[in-house]
């Protein structure tokens, strides 16, 4: 992965982001601050991961789609009725909620796709490898898990296929479960074994017993204290709004939304301001970058 502009800021200011981004991406249910949130954090996925990471957007739209129809089937309280199905009503108000349900979902997933690009293993354990040795390790090992597991998968079904232990295409559902189920034993042992010899090999080699080192030197710039700035302040601003009912969304029984307008719309500005920031830096440096070669 080509290293943006954001992921070259000091760790704690990449860590202060994807709190605010995360946590009021969980707490504002706003339709409005929904889109804001799935767009800005949708472009800065796409400047992460280039065409894949438009390939892996377009895969969250059916499940945007899913969860938002299924919602009113579990959800019955609303008061417009659109239809009814075995006696249960399935509302409209149900059915918004549910694309809020779902639009914080694809939220969730865009973000933390970006936190796991961004913020690795070595950022993580310089920040907290002092203060936590043992919880760092642990956490920097869940995080990593599932994207290792995926490419373990694909290496032991390859080499299944390669012996003749495949499943063809036309193979019983009986066969595929019985593959599958093989697979994920495999890949249980795989990952307690990694995980005992993981813990082996830190223990060896003294981690924890002292204050760490980091293989590369982390240390705050003034762009790094400026943007710091830029972002409590922004911060502050979203949590003034907030806090005084410019954000507030319900949906059940009754839609109940409030309008982006008047003061409201510097609520709207500070928070899309701030969820902009990695894609402006990233912006900032194509223009410069564009610059540059024009005066060559």
């Amino acid at each position: 992965m080509k290293q943006d502009s954001f992921s070259k800021l000091h760790p704690a200011v990449n860590l202060l982001f994807f709190i605010g981004a995360i946590c009021f991406g969980v707490l504002l249910q706003h339709p409005v601050y929904l889109l804001a949130g799935i767009f800005a954090s949708g472009v800065y996925y796409f400047f992460l991961n280039g065409r894949k990471g438009m390939k892996n957007i377009l895969l969250m739209i059916p499940l945007f789609i899913f969860i938002t129809l299924f919602n009113p089937i579990v959800n019955t309280r609303g008061v417009t009725v659109l239809f009814t199905y075995f006696d249960r009503p399935y509302t409209l108000e149900a059915l918004i909620y549910g694309v809020a349900v779902a639009a914080t979902f694809v939220l969730m997933l865009l973000w933390f796709g970006c936190y796991g690009k961004v913020l690795t293993g070595d950022k993580f354990t310089c920040l907290f490898g002092n203060l936590a040795p043992s919880l760092s390790l642990l956490l920097v090992m869940v995080f990593r898990m599932i994207p290792n597991l995926l490419q373990k998968a694909k290496q032991i079904v390859g080499a299944r296929s390669s012996i003749g232990k495949g499943t063809a295409e036309k193979s019983s559902i009986k066969d595929k479960l019985g593959s599958g189920m093989t697979v994920i034993g495999v890949l249980t042992s795989w990952a307690l074994e990694g995980s005992i010899t993981t813990s082996d090999s830190m223990r060896s080699r003294g981690y924890g017993t002292s204050k760490r080192t980091s293989f590369t030197v982390y240390r705050m710039t003034n762009t790094d204290w400026i943007l710091t700035f830029v972002m409590f302040i922004l911060l502050g601003v979203v949590i003034f709004f907030a806090a005084n009912g410019g954000m507030n969304a319900e949906f059940l029984p009754e839609r109940n939304i409030t309008p982006i307008n008047g003061f409201n719309v510097i609520g709207f500005i500070a928070y899309l301001g701030y969820l902009m920031i990695p894609t402006i830096l990233n912006v900032k440096e194509v223009i410069q970058w564009n610059i540059s070669r024009s005066k060559i």
